[in-house]
């Protein structure tokens, strides 16, 4: 059976969600954006993944951050600022009588055009701003026994051509990887950066163990992840060394443990790469260590 990263319980209040869109709620099966919408017909648009916990959004300064600086980097007026677009989504959760264990898309593109076109200037207005917010809980099962990952051929492209820290709709490479993946039999995809050294997953960061070391890439050609980043400070703090440079397959290969990383499912063991084994197959015990303290450093923002 496929796994995922982003594999979650089932939750029959799905179906009664009320989405946000434009400063309205839609029930679930109304809510539509125009097929003119700027990310439906160029993929030009930014979004960000937030967990709600215990009734907070865990780390929203840092995805307020990472949204304001993708907005900037496109040349996207959002049009709210950030307390705007924190009361937008208190709004939505707030609609929905949401609580704890949920996972919420904000989504932000361009905004309608007169044709189908790229250019800025084809524009109708301002931004589409949309919220989706779901009662996720990450499944146990997946969390626990971890997940397997195969080498795409298709590479992260350098910053020069799409610069991978951009959380944007364009995300088509990632998806013909994560086919490539699954049609090999693994559950994701490992992405190698255009040196063919290392970069990240199609939907997670990266990261091996090797002899009580961390181990991560550069960050110059995947998405620098909320959750990633985290756990290297936490390792820190706890006297694990971090070791951020670029390292090949014959490193992964020969790790000691291997895990990924995401805002929805936090710490992903990986218990087998090109159909070798990681380590002994298992969860390893850096990999539990560090999901504890990434857990109290959740809980620390949210009673902070």
């Amino acid at each position: 059976m496929t796994r995922s990263t982003h594999q979650a319980l089932a939750d029959e209040r799905n179906a009664t969600v009320e989405i946000f869109i434009n400063g309205e709620f839609f029930p679930r099966d109304e809510a539509k954006i125009s097929v003119f919408d700027s990310g439906f017909l160029v993929g030009d648009g930014i979004w960000e993944g937030i967990r709600l916990h215990h009734g907070r959004f865990a780390h929203l300064d840092r995805h307020l951050d990472r949204l304001f600086a993708s907005a900037a980097a496109i040349d996207l007026d959002i049009g709210l600022d950030r307390d705007g677009v924190t009361a937008a989504l208190q709004a939505t959760i707030d609609r929905n009588d949401m609580h704890d264990s949920v996972h919420v898309r904000l989504m932000i593109t361009r905004g309608d055009k007169k044709t189908p076109s790229q250019h800025p200037s084809n524009n109708i207005g301002g931004p589409n701003i949309v919220i989706i917010a779901e009662h996720k809980a990450a499944d146990p099962d997946v969390r626990d026994k971890g997940i397997s990952l195969f080498t795409a051929t298709v590479r992260r492209p350098p910053p020069d051509t799409l610069d991978q820290k951009l959380n944007c709709h364009s995300k088509l490479h990632e998806v013909i990887a994560l086919i490539q993946a699954t049609k090999a039999g693994a559950d994701e995809a490992l992405m190698l950066d255009p040196t063919g050294a290392v970069a990240t997953c199609n939907a997670t960061n990266f990261f091996i163990i090797n002899k009580g070391e961390l181990w991560t890439a550069t960050g110059q050609y995947n998405l620098n992840g909320i959750t990633s980043a985290l756990i290297c400070e936490v390792a820190e703090t706890a006297g694990i060394a971090v070791h951020k440079a670029p390292f090949s397959l014959t490193d992964v290969y020969a790790a000691d443990e291997a895990f990924v990383t995401g805002t929805f499912g936090g710490l992903t063991p990986v218990h087998t790469i090109d159909g070798r084994t990681i380590g002994d197959g298992g969860q390893g015990p850096m990999t539990v260590r560090l999901r504890e303290l990434y857990d109290a450093a959740i809980e620390a923002d949210i009673n902070g």
